[in-house]
């Protein structure tokens, strides 16, 4: 578990986060969360152009084991979903850090700071 892209951040509720230009954050799901999820087999992710609240559940994944639901990590605009993976659920098992789910058009990206650093997640998912 110690190859956690330093780039991104971290919800303790196990999404990944990337900042890209015009406050536009790209979200996903951890290594650690498919792990623990198991094979994906359907991802519900949520419409284009709703409107979200930070720490609002958003999206769905569905594995063999569970479901498991996924929250906003900022608010702001849904603006875009990856369609590919509705398709194809297992990407998120076999890259999760390249496959994103959703992107948000951030109200205040500021908002970002109280998610974690790679260091600060790898602490949370050592306990």
């Amino acid at each position: 578990m110690s190859n956690l892209p330093k780039n991104l951040k971290y919800a303790t509720s196990h999404e990944w986060v990337q900042l890209e230009d015009g406050n536009v954050v790209r979200v996903g799901i951890t290594d650690f969360a498919q792990e623990q999820l198991g094979d994906l087999v359907y991802i519900d992710l949520p419409k284009v152009g709703r409107k979200v609240t930070a720490g609002e559940q958003c999206a769905v994944v569905e594995s063999v084991k569970t479901a498991s639901d996924l929250f906003s990590p900022v608010a702001g605009e849904i603006i875009a979903i990856n369609e590919d993976v509705s398709d194809a659920p297992e990407q998120v098992n076999d890259n999760p850090y390249q496959t994103w789910l959703f992107c948000i058009k951030a109200n205040d990206v500021s908002n970002l700071d109280t998610l974690l650093d790679a260091d600060a997640y790898q602490q949370l998912i050592e306990q």
